[in-house]
Formats: C-alpha cells, structure tokens, sequence
C-alpha cells in the first residue's frame, strides 16, 4: 500500500508542555484511523499537522506528491457570504445549473447530510455552527479523495446522519483520518486507531473493542497497580461482550483472553435492585403527561400525549434533527408548558436537567469552588465522595481545579455543568446531549456513575452506544404527533425511518409518473429490468454472505465483505422502491 502521509519525530507545543513529542507514524492507503484521548490532550493538533494547517515545531512531515485531501476541524470556515450551492456544488464544475442533480452521488450525500433540507441557496453565514459544520462536511465529501481528516464529524449529526455517514464512508476507497469520541461510529467504521497521551501517540490494530481490549491487557501487564482505569476498562469490556447483538455477533478482539480479562466482573447493574431503591427515593408518581398536545411556531410536536414516566426508569429519546426531541425534554423538566393537557409531577421529585446551552458562571470562582458551591461531599449509587474527587472523575485534575472558569474551554465548562447537577444529588437527570465535547475516558466515568445511580434517566443523545449503554428502553419521535415506543431501540428507530423514507420516495416518484398507455409500456420495459437487476444484486447478496462466513477468521477481509455487502443492500433497497414506483403506474 502507498504511503500517503508520513510523520518523522514530530513536535508541536502551546505554551508550556508538549501536545506532541518526537511522534513517528505514517497513513497508508485504505486506512480508516480512530484517534482518540483525553480533552486537551493533542488530538485536534496531530490532525492539524498531519494535514499541513498548522506547521510542525520539530520534525518531519512528508506528504505524496500531489495528495488529494480535504480537512475539516472545528477551526474551518467557509468563503464569507457563500450560499449552500457556492460552497458545495459550484466546485464540482457542473456546465448547466441542474446538471449536479442527475448524479446520484451527489444528491446522496445532500440528503443524507441533510444538506437539501437547509436549501442551496441559504446564505451560510446566518446559519447555526452545527449546520455549518454540516455544510463543509458536505463540501469535503463530494470531492474525489485519497485522504479525508475529520475532527468530531458526528457531533452536529443526528442517529440517523452518523449511521449514514459511517457507510459512507465504509463505501468509499480513500484513506480516512478522524478525531470522535463515538464509540459506535469508531467500531463500524476505523480499522485502526491512534491514542494520544501525554505527548505520545500509541497504535493499536482495530476499532472501538480492540482498542479497549488492548489497553486494558497492555494495562495489566505494564502495571497493575493501576487498579481504578482496568476495571473500568475490564467493565467497558463486560458490557461489548454482553451488549447490542448488532457489535456482539463479529467481536474483531481475541474471545479467549477478553473472557479471562472480564470473567470475576460483576453485572454492569442489578436494575431489580435500583428499581427498589428508586421507589423508595421517588414514590409512585415522577413524571406524568396527561393529554399533552405540544407545538412549536410551524408545526405540532406531539398530540393528546399521555406518558407516565416511572421511578427508575431509563429512557432513550430519539429522532431526527428539529423533531422536538429538546422541546420536549424541556416539557418533562418543568421549563416549558404545553397548549393542552397537564403535566405532573411527584412531591420528592428532584430534577436535573442539562441542556445544550453552557452555565453562566462567576468567570473568577475556581472550579473546585464552583462544584463545592453546590455540595461538598456526595452520595452517587454505591459512591460516596467530596466535590474534589467527583471533579476528577470527569477530568479535572487536583491542579486543575484550582483554574479559574473564565479560562476553561467549552468542553471543559460541559464538563463542570455536568458535575454540578450530579453534586445537587437529583433522583430525576434529563440529559439533552451529554456526549457533546467529553472525551471518552469521561465517558466510560459517567457510565460507570449511572450504572449504579439510583433515579429515573431520560437520554437524547446522537451518541448510539450511550443510549444502548445506559437506557433500558427507547422511544422515538417521528413527526406524525406521537411518541413511539421501540422495544427494538435504535436499530428498530433505524428501520422505520428507513420504511417512511421507502414510502415517501415511493409515493413521490407514483405521483410523477404519467398514465397514458405509451408511458404504461414504458414502465412495463422499465419493470422488467428492475426484476433482471434484482435477481443480480440478490446472487451477489448470496453470494457475499458466504464469502462472509468463509472470512470468519480474517477481520481485514471481513470489513471488506461487509462493506461491499452494505452497497449491495442499498441498491437492492433503491430497486425494489423503483420497482413498486413502476408497478404502480403499470397497474393504474
């Protein structure tokens, strides 16, 4: 494979310690690279470097000749006073006005960034930061590439956005390079990952699981005094081989030593346990919907909803970008009234809820005084400890703590909003986004805190592995004005978006098809194609589903099949649409 980018004792230093020392390593063609680590900690840097925005201290670093790449950080900006159409279509050079939308790439990757809905004509610069992250995200992918660098691209995505991108990007042939603390979009997606520590960065082969697993035995063998990271570590690995069947059924991680690394761990919860201690805390009544019928200016968001909302439940809210799922959530806190109906809400009930918006802080407190100035000491689940202790489970080091909240970034400001609610000991936590800008080492800290929390849970989250992790049940806004439950979770929610999509590009094309009898000929040839078309792509199916069972053993050949396989399913899904559009005509 041809070296793409290579990295020869490279430096780089902020201020005082170095983000990267004397760090060697190199991108190959058909790379697909996780990087990973603390806040603060190098990533955005290696990124940067790695990809020539920012230069090198010390070092080398070495580029092919003539590399095709686009970057997107959170430091790219688009050409000031550009629309959707300048940024995103104008580049790829199409002669005619319309001609960009007879290519099917093209108008899949508008789609599925949500791109079309925003309108190519929307002026960027009065858009939100999300929807321009998406924007340029856009305007990277629609190029032809043999490097992509990413930092955090899932952050502006909805559950929707981040499983299309990761097939995306699963059926292209360029190298991939991204910064995310997803953990779901990591293990679908890298087939190996970077971590970036204390200047350094170590290599390891795989996604998401084989990182965890390889840490945590490199861990053990390296040091075992290190007790508190491998059993979380050893935990995170108990729930990957317990977890979604979906992860569960490939494990790309040595089966044998991962079951003697987790085999005395116990349980990740006793939900039979916490459901009793929850009713004692909580009673019978927490929160209750009677009747709801709540709207925003262009639409109505849920209709005569009734949902009780029980003492230790934890519930996953899920649905696609501007659903309502925020609206709602602010409904269950309290914070906002519905047109119709009553909300209800129990006399021990203590809610906290954490919002997309960041706390407005005394910029001169420190931050171990702005979590004491809630509570000193704290009671979470079968964990007791002071403001201080709580402030290093989510990253603030003891010299940390005495930083003033005037100089933290806004990642570290989430991260004491955070600590703050939990040192207010509520039994009700509304979490509108949690994942945004924590690293996933804080993560796996909030995780092992919920696990033995005690209280009622509602989640919004893009973060799929989050809301598998930590919920018992989900329930899914799909516009229609109510609120579904989805005993099948995030891969149910999945396929019935993917079902209304079906039926509505299915209905869109039956409306345009015309119904004399020379166009009933037509679609007749056009059916009898599709059927020809069809029984290929299911051969192939067949075929590479053996293939698969062949390659059980070659995970390299695995992400392969599987790959080629996911393409197959998405035209087969577009043809059978196409057929039942064409079927329709020659019926009627």
């Amino acid at each position: 494979m041809a070296n793409l980018v290579n990295l020869e004792s490279v430096s780089k230093s902020f201020g005082v310690g170095p983000l990267l020392d004397a760090v060697s390593l190199g991108v190959n063609e058909g790379d697909r690279i996780g990087v990973v680590g603390l806040n603060g900690g190098g990533k955005t840097t290696l990124l940067e470097v790695l990809a020539g925005v920012e230069p090198a201290d010390d070092g080398r670093v070495s580029r092919s000749r003539d590399l095709r790449m686009a970057v997107v950080t959170q430091r790219t900006e688009l050409p000031h006073g550009s629309t959707v159409r300048n940024a995103v279509i104008d580049p790829l050079g199409f002669d005619a006005e319309h001609e960009w939308a007879a290519d099917a790439r093209v108008r899949s990757i508008l789609d599925g960034l949500g791109i079309t809905a925003l309108g190519l004509d929307s002026v960027v610069s009065t858009m939100s930061g999300g929807e321009r992250r998406r924007v340029a995200l856009a305007a990277a992918l629609i190029q032809d590439l043999e490097l992509l660098v990413l930092d955090e691209p899932t952050n502006h995505l909805d559950v929707e956005g981040v499983r299309w991108l990761a097939e995306h990007l699963l059926a292209r042939k360029c190298a991939l390079v991204v910064v995310t603390h997803d953990r779901w979009f990591l293990d679908t997606v890298c087939n190996r990952t970077w971590e970036v520590v204390k200047g350094k960065v170590e290599q390891y082969e795989g996604g998401y699981a084989d990182w965890i697993f390889a840490r945590a035995e490199r861990q053990r063998l390296a040091d075992a005094a290190e007790e508190k990271r491998q059993n979380l570590a050893r935990k995170e690995l108990a729930w990957l081989r317990r977890g979604a069947p979906a992860r569960t059924s490939k494990p790309r991680y040595r089966i044998e030593a991962a079951e003697a690394l987790i085999a005395d761990v116990p349980p990740l919860r006793d939900n039979v346990e916490l459901l009793a201690f929850a009713k004692k805390r909580l009673g019978r009544t927490v929160i209750e919907l009677e009747d709801v019928t709540l709207s925003i200016p262009d639409r109505v968001l849920v209709r005569d909803l009734t949902w009780r909302i029980g003492p230790g439940e934890r519930i996953g809210l899920v649905g696609v970008n501007g659903s309502g799922k925020t609206t709602l959530l602010r409904l269950l806190a309290g914070e906002r009234a519905p047109e119709t109906g009553k909300r209800i809400q129990g006399q021990t009930v203590k809610i906290a809820h954490l919002s997309q918006e960041l706390l407005d802080l005394d910029g001169s407190m420190r931050v171990l005084e702005a979590i004491e100035q809630v509570a000193r000491r704290v009671v979470l689940g079968k964990y007791e400890m002071s403001a201080s202790q709580l402030g290093e489970r989510f990253g603030f080091s003891s010299q940390k703590q005495w930083t003033p909240v005037s100089d933290l970034s806004g990642g570290e400001r989430r991260r004491l909003q955070l600590c703050r609610l939990l040192m207010a000991e509520p039994n009700v936590l509304l979490l509108d986004e949690p994942t945004n800008d924590l690293d996933i080492d804080t993560l796996q800290q909030l995780e092992d805190l919920l696990d033995s929390w005690a209280g009622t849970l509602v989640v919004i989250s893009h973060d799929r592995y989050l809301v598998e992790r930590v919920c018992d049940k989900v329930v899914g806004l799909f516009g229609d004005g109510k609120l579904t439950d989805l005993p099948g979770g995030i891969e149910e929610y999945l396929k019935r978006r993917d079902s209304v999509r079906d039926r509505e590009s299915a209905a869109a094309a039956a409306a345009k098809a015309p119904s004399n009898a020379a166009d009933q000929r037509a679609a007749r040839k056009e059916l009898a194609r599709l059927e020809r078309r069809l029984e290929v792509l299911h051969k192939k199916e067949a075929e590479l589903h053996a293939a698969l069972a062949e390659a059980a053993t070659e995970p390299d050949r695995l992400l392969k099949l599987d790959a080629e396989l996911r393409t197959v399913l998405a035209e087969q899904s577009d043809v059978e649409a196409a057929w039942m559009a064409a079927a329709e005509v020659v019926e009627g």
